[in-house]
């Protein structure tokens, strides 16, 4: 197993002013680089504090790239349905010169109502949107003279400039939240893969997981399929100083996404099928039933360790696990410690060489 890092934030100004939040979280990286963990990531959403401090994920990862010398910097994930692919296809291909080849470019649907409705961007087009997305920076990584007809964007011809500093592009990766049928099709075209456990249940996220490796071999690509699985982590030496953080971040947590998601609650897709269910789940969310179920992580280190052996049995051990330490309201000097505890005592159980670095 691998470890990285995220950041989802998930706060609002009267807890903590966007310059703090920014400055904080580079820390946080320049630690993570010199800890040993393999990669940051970030999302992209807008207007809310459920994500609305990181519009422009690139931004961020260029100031993070920029600071470190040897961890992966990673989308997770560029809406595909809000911008143009000539655009996300350069600023992408700048960030991977800029970090000498250290990007991942992980590519979502997005799934938020309020901000399709933002992007005057309808809903129903999402799948279809993100396909040509995704396809069209790929040629523009790699083709010269590309002419794009889509329906969403016609332009052409155009050789991009730069081209990527990864022979032929950066990894892509395709974020899915509870679709079997996406995680085969981005197996099929030889995608990497990001999930996150926490909306959908186990028996699903297996399911999901196992087409997505089906597909990757049935469709004979070499290499090895990478899969990213992303856990909030609240770890600490005494259990209940831990399971308390985790218990209040998480109710600030669930608050925030309870007011993001709440527009589904009229909103229907056929390209979303059950996501007015979030309204519900987000609700009636439990901090305990959450932990039962693996789906945050607290505790000691024995603790976390005894749920990331049992999740490396329910999905395999070919996992990058992507950790979220400060999900916006925890202190710098909490996230700061949370991260120093793993790479010393959690880590070098699943992967010996973080052992030597964290030391």
């Amino acid at each position: 197993m691998e470890f990285g890092i995220n950041f989802f934030p998930v706060v609002d100004p009267s807890r903590k002013s966007a310059t703090a939040y920014f400055d904080e979280s580079l820390e946080l990286v320049e630690l993570a680089d010199r800890l040993g963990y393999e990669h940051v990531q970030t999302v992209e959403h807008y207007g809310t504090p459920y994500g609305g401090y990181s519009p422009d994920p690139v931004t961020f990862l260029t100031a993070a790239a920029a600071r470190t010398s040897r961890i992966r910097v990673c989308t997770g994930a560029i809406i595909a349905a809000f911008s143009h692919p000539v655009q996300v296809a350069g600023k992408l291909a700048m960030l991977d010169h800029l970090s000498h080849g250290r990007l991942d470019a992980g590519f979502g649907r997005g799934f938020l109502p309020d901000e399709f409705a933002t992007f005057e961007v309808p809903m129903d087009s999402s799948r279809a949107r993100f396909a040509a997305m995704v396809e069209t920076v790929r040629r523009l990584w790699t083709e010269e003279d590309v002419v794009s007809e889509s329906p969403f964007f016609r332009f052409g011809p155009i050789t991009m400039l730069p081209r990527p500093f990864q022979n032929p592009h950066p990894p892509i990766f395709v974020a899915s939240a509870t679709s079997a049928e996406s995680c085969a099709a981005a197996g099929t075209a030889g995608h990497h893969l990001q999930v996150v456990p926490s909306v959908t249940s186990a028996e699903a996220l297996r399911e999901m997981i196992g087409a997505y490796r089906r597909a990757w071999a049935a469709a004979g690509h070499s290499g090895t399929p990478r899969i990213q699985i992303k856990y909030t982590v609240y770890v600490a030496a005494d259990r209940t100083e831990a399971l308390a953080a985790g218990a209040e971040h998480e109710r600030n947590y669930v608050s925030q996404m309870a007011e993001a998601v709440a527009s589904w609650a009229g909103a229907r897709s056929d390209q979303y099928p059950g996501y007015e269910k979030f309204v519900e789940k987000a609700r009636t969310y439990d901090f305990d039933a959450a932990l039962r179920g693996n789906k945050v992580l607290a505790g000691t280190p024995d603790d976390v360790s005894a749920q990331l052996s049992a999740i490396r049995d329910d999905y395999g051990a070919d996992l990058s696990v992507s950790l979220q330490f400060n999900p916006g309201t925890t202190t710098l000097a909490a996230a700061r410690e949370a991260m120093t505890l793993f790479a010393r005592e959690v880590a070098p159980v699943f992967r010996g060489e973080l052992a030597g670095a964290a030391r």
